[in-house]
């Protein structure tokens, strides 16, 4: 027994047979639904925490704070890059470092830009650079989602793959609505008292679920990065706990000390690559530039290659050897196939949750009327909605759906889910591109924002579906030990929509022609309707699913 795994904690587990349906019953469910249980609050606060600039920018406008709009862009641009990268090491990490030292590590690690956030909203003077480094730090949540999906996928056999992948991920989703609520819900109160500090009175209207809050009223902007320890705080007991490491699935993970050194290592070098790479892309004063605009492109598959070599590089001995066999998934073809059919439903669901706000405000906040020079002028729309009374209900219901997605598969198939909900976006998408394009053109927009958000209902619930389906297909297609690092690579790869979503719509508000990004997002879809039957549903198919 010299070649058996060496346990180094009482969480770790040596025996684990997922398959055998008299251990699963005896044993094995009760140990995987607590993992997945904790796992699933963990989940939301790291997506809480990774999105919440969209919502805290909107915010720190509204409150005077001395930035430029495009300043502010930047720092959602730095939480939604980084915490796409941070998910590629955090991709192998179960494999390397355990499932529970993972989970509870970038779990317990959210605390860090939480304090840090709330302590730079508490004073209007903090320079830029410290949000910006807060913003990069929001990454960790972003990370977490890779490890978080690969570690729930190794407790649960085949056949309940898409259930629980779909629990996980569809329940932790919803940590987009809980921040779109609860940030400028607790805004309004003194929740943390002195230790909360002084309240920052608004120089604009805002509003939350619950109405409007007129300019002039005090509001705790700081609560927005203060309120999540009243979760991280728990979860940090509970993940430590509760959690447990597979031996079978992690079979050289060393002593807790060395696999939580580990995660630190990678994450730090995530970090350092995804803070080059938009020193490169963002102006002045914040970067050089160099990449703007199309070089956006080269500059993600570069942050992406780039993290990848460096793992490769700076990894020795053992951990060197099980990298090397972990990235062997990049020798399969269905990797690159499921990444770009992920990219099609969680990118779409993440990139819509970043850009949706934003494009309530521009084409319904404004007026657009074209002057005798035949140039549009828009000015403030007094009936326009409020994207903060509205953005969160897509993100609802694509989180919401999710687990529906993945349980609807387990019963006929990932693929021909999918392959439905593709097509469902091709159209929704090319609606909404029409529809915006009549909202953006028109002197009373407010006139098709009912048509507007019920289109975009559909493309969350399309692509909420369709995130269980994907995942449901990956639990299928690949075997144990390709299944957790494929799940990370698609899940990292995809959520580099929510910068790219963003970045495309903004700029092509900027041009006046917003429609042009939902036609482009529609020509994507349509292509993976052909990758999908190609791969999964045609006659003579390399996998048949079903």
């Amino acid at each position: 027994m010299s070649n058996s795994p060496k346990i180094t904690s009482s969480r770790d587990i040596v025996d684990w047979r997922p398959e055998d349906k008299t251990f699963w019953e005896s044993t094995g469910k009760s140990i995987a639904n607590r993992n997945l249980w904790i796992s699933i609050p963990s989940l939301l606060c790291g997506f809480a925490v990774w999105l919440m600039w969209g919502i805290i920018t909107v915010q720190m406008a509204n409150a005077g704070f001395p930035f430029k709009p495009d300043e502010l862009f930047t720092i959602a641009a730095i939480s939604g890059l980084s915490g796409a990268t941070l998910r590629i090491p955090a991709s192998f990490f179960i494999r390397i470092c355990g499932g529970r030292n993972t989970v509870w590590l970038t779990t317990a690690l959210l605390m860090v830009p939480a304090v840090l956030t709330g302590i730079a909203l508490q004073d209007k003077t903090t320079p830029l650079w410290f949000f910006q480094l807060c913003a990069l730090l929001s990454g960790i949540g972003g990370g977490n989602f890779a490890c978080s999906m690969s570690n729930i996928s190794t407790f649960f056999p085949k056949r309940l793959q898409g259930t629980a992948l779909g629990l996980n991920a569809g329940l932790g989703n919803f940590g987009v609505t809980t921040m779109q609520i609860l940030i400028p819900l607790v805004m309004t109160i003194g929740l943390f008292g002195a230790f909360g500090g002084d309240p920052i009175p608004l120089v604009k209207d805002s509003a939350s679920l619950i109405g409007k809050i007129t300019a002039g009223t005090p509001t705790y902007v700081q609560n927005a990065g203060f309120v999540w320890l009243l979760l991280l705080v728990p979860l940090a007991f509970f993940g430590w706990f509760g959690m447990n490491n597979l031996l079978t699935v992690s079979p050289s993970i060393g002593s807790t000390a060395s696999a939580l050194f580990k995660v630190f290592f990678f994450y730090a070098l995530a970090l350092v690559i995804s803070a080059v790479a938009l020193y490169l892309y963002l102006p002045a004063p914040t970067g050089i530039g160099v990449l703007a605009g199309n070089g956006m492109w080269v500059m993600l598959i570069g942050v992406m290659f780039g993290t990848l070599i460096a793992m490769k590089l700076t990894a020795t001995g053992e951990m060197k050897a099980n990298l090397t066999k972990q990235f062997a998934i990049f020798g399969n073809k269905h990797t690159w196939s499921m990444t770009a059919l992920y990219v099609v439903t969680f990118g779409s669901f993440i990139g819509f949750s970043m850009a949706l706000p934003l494009s309530i405000t521009v084409i319904f906040g404004n007026t657009h009327v074209m002057d005798a020079n035949n140039v549009w002028v828009h000015a403030k729309n007094p009936n326009a909605p409020s994207a903060l009374m509205f953005a969160w209900i897509g993100p609802f219901v694509g989180a919401l759906i999710r687990p529906v997605g993945g349980w609807i598969s387990d019963k006929v198939g990932g693929s021909i889910v999918t392959q439905i909900i593709s097509i469902v976006l091709v159209i929704a998408s090319a609606a909404t591109g029409y529809v915006m394009f009549q909202a953006y053109h028109s002197a009373t927009p407010e006139q098709y924002f009912f048509t507007f958000m019920t289109l975009f209902v559909v493309l969350f619930a399309a692509s909420g579906i369709g995130n269980g389906s994907t995942f449901r297909t990956v639990g299928f297609v690949f075997d144990q030990d390709q299944r957790g690092p494929v799940l990370g690579w698609t899940s990292a790869v995809a959520a580099y929509g929510s910068f790219i979503a963003p970045v495309i719509i903004g700029g092509q508000i900027k041009a006046g022609t917003p429609e042009n990004a939902m036609y482009g997002f529609a020509i994507f879809y349509a292509v993976c309707v052909v990758i999908n039957w190609w791969f999964y549903l045609r006659k003579d198919a390399y996998i048949k699913n079903p």
